[in-house]
């Protein structure tokens, strides 16, 4: 990093003038061990898994949509799709927790824990056992793309319901109350969402996540896609992959593991901010700085998408720009 900073120094411009992409690239330049880095190979993995709190009636979507967009992006139809192709990335789609079985087909990376979670509202997400199973799928699948060739990696998302344990994540984490962490999802109406913030209060008051420990949290209040992400992000901290973050799933996340393992923060960026309100306070509590505000709610990993291009751009500026001395430009007085 301080060779990195150095160069920026040097490099054909006001000492600072390019702001938060020179710190991306000096970040990018801890995370990877190489003071200038290469992003060549870029993936989007988003994680699917269905939810059991679905049932009481905190979205405007049924679960049935969750194995349909599961399709849509293997067909390439998806808005995740358009900006993969648009960045360069390749999309890994992963079935951790889809309630239904999608039959086998190119793409597709199968690592069923079970067929969705059980009602938070009523009995915890899932067991403990479940939770790690969740996890170390997506150190698995993160590992198989590293060897495909990675060096960048975004986290994305599908499934149907997915807003309320990641409100429960951020309320367990942050201490707030659900009512300052919780939104609208997929476009509930005013009762919907007085409905979904009486759910997460009911889950929080029956199963009390212990705050300082991610399994916990994870199991009671979780999702089997938010248990992968984790595991990503995880995974990603290991190997020295930078990890761009997306949304408010993805951020509940990023939460876990960085419960697991308070390291890993280090190697995350933050793609966006979300219109979601939990997603500013998870934000908080990890101190992580968005790298953009363009009122994203869709999630599937669009942000972090666009993220990873800012962040590739950052490195190419410190690679390929030239330095005064090799420019033959004259420094500032």
């Amino acid at each position: 990093m301080a060779r990195a900073r150095a160069r920026q120094d040097e490099l054909t411009k006001p000492r600072g003038s390019l702001g938060r992409l020179e710190e991306i690239a000096i970040q990018v330049a801890g995370i990877t061990g190489r003071d200038r880095p290469c992003l060549r190979h870029k993936a989007v993995i988003v994680m699917a898994g269905d939810h059991g709190v679905v049932a009481e009636g905190v979205s405007a979507y049924p679960s049935e949509v969750t194995p349909q967009m599961v399709l849509n992006f293997l067909r390439g139809g998806a808005a995740i799709n358009v900006l993969a192709r648009h960045v360069g990335a390749r999309v890994v789609v992963v079935d951790v927790g889809v309630a239904s079985d999608i039959p086998p087909q190119p793409g597709l990376v199968v690592k069923k824990v079970a067929h969705g979670t059980a009602n938070l509202r009523r009995e915890p997400a899932m067991s403990r056992e479940q939770a790690v199973e969740a996890i170390e799928a997506g150190i698995e699948v993160l590992e198989q793309e590293i060897e495909r060739g990675l060096d960048i990696v975004a986290t994305g998302d599908m499934g149907i319901g997915n807003t309320t344990p990641s409100a429960a994540i951020a309320a367990a984490v942050t201490g707030l109350p659900p009512s300052l962490v919780t939104g609208r999802g997929t476009g509930v109406d005013d009762r919907g969402l007085a409905l979904k913030i009486q759910v997460i209060e009911d889950a929080l008051a029956r199963h009390r996540p212990d705050p300082k420990d991610g399994l916990d949290v994870l199991a009671k209040v979780g999702g089997f896609e938010i248990g992968g992400i984790a595991g990503v992000i995880l995974a990603a901290a290991a190997h020295r992959v930078p990890v761009v973050v997306d949304g408010f799933i993805s951020t509940a996340g990023a939460a876990v593991a960085a419960l697991l393992a308070p390291q890993a923060r280090r190697y995350m960026i933050s793609g966006h901010k979300s219109v979601e309100v939990g997603h500013r306070a998870l934000l908080s509590f990890l101190q992580l700085e968005p790298l953009m505000d363009l009122d994203l709610r869709l999630g599937e990993g669009t942000g972090a998408c666009l993220g990873l291009s800012l962040v590739e751009a950052a490195c190419k500026i410190l690679d390929e720009m030239a330095t005064f001395s090799s420019a033959g430009v004259s420094r500032e007085a």
